[in-house]
């Protein structure tokens, strides 16, 4: 089963053709994919996609974004997790590379994020970008209060961060980063990632892996990431495939096994 464990689809990149680019998901071997709530006040957008048999999604809002709503509670991150095809708390975290929100309201709204997760016992997706220290910091912080399950999504970070997060028991997604030549020290980390839980991700309408590199990313291309994370890793395509599909389902407990 081939799984995209990070979709947009709700983004406006695929306003003209949203159903055509399911369709050829479908077709490139797809079953299932997550959609991803960018911010809280666009998951009625980021559910109805949901609306699809073999679609799931999360809710939370992007560092990017955390500047819409400082004073976002668990609370209303919970009540909205309730929907049973809420499968995840995120994506959220740190971004210190574009700083589009303060630091310190991506700090607080990160941590409302992180008290969801732990609540609803669900994943928490994380986005993190030139915030290592203050990313293993708050982790750390707030694992050692209560643990909760978490996912370094599409990890481009240093290694010291990679050994903290994995130390608590994280996930890590694998995207079309790892394709692209300038990533060696991407692809360094991929090879020291922990075996059983390794995911892949297209994160559409971004990223998109070699050779589409350059065009909107979308989730027909996820077979390129398989391909080149088994490469990374000395696994053949059918063992890259089951090890992902185990780690995806051991993560996302909310979805039924197949």
């Amino acid at each position: 089963m081939l799984i995209d464990s990070h979709v947009n689809l709700h983004a406006h990149q695929f306003d003209a053709d949203r159903d055509e680019v399911i369709h050829r998901a479908r077709e490139a071997g797809v079953e299932l994919m997550v959609n991803i709530c960018d911010r809280v006040s666009n998951f009625p957008a980021v559910r109805a996609v949901a609306e699809a048999a073999d679609i799931w999604c999360t809710v939370g809002t992007h560092p990017h974004e955390a500047k819409e709503d400082p004073a976002l509670t668990p609370e209303t991150l919970c009540a909205l997790a309730g929907d049973p095809k809420v499968v995840g708390i995120g994506e959220t975290g740190l971004d210190f590379h574009y700083d589009l929100s303060p630091r310190d309201v991506q700090a607080k709204v990160f941590r409302a994020h992180v008290e969801a997760a732990r609540r609803m016992g669900l994943p928490l997706v994380v986005h993190t970008r030139e915030a290592d220290e203050v990313m293993g910091d708050i982790l750390e912080e707030e694992y050692a209060r209560a643990p909760f399950r978490m996912l370094m999504h599409c990890y481009t970070s240093g290694a010291e961060l990679a050994a903290r997060a994995a130390a608590l028991g994280a996930w890590f997604s694998v995207s079309g980063i790892a394709t692209f030549r300038t990533a060696e020290d991407v692809r360094a980390i991929i090879r020291d990632m922990p075996a059983d839980r390794i995911i892949v991700e297209t994160d559409c309408p971004y990223l998109a892996p070699v050779p589409y590199r350059g065009r909107r990313n979308e989730p027909a291309y996820l077979p390129h990431v398989l391909a080149k994370l088994a490469e990374l890793r000395g696994w053949s395509l059918s063992e890259a495939e089951g090890r992902t599909q185990q780690a995806f389902f051991d993560l996302f407990d909310r979805i039924p096994r197949p």
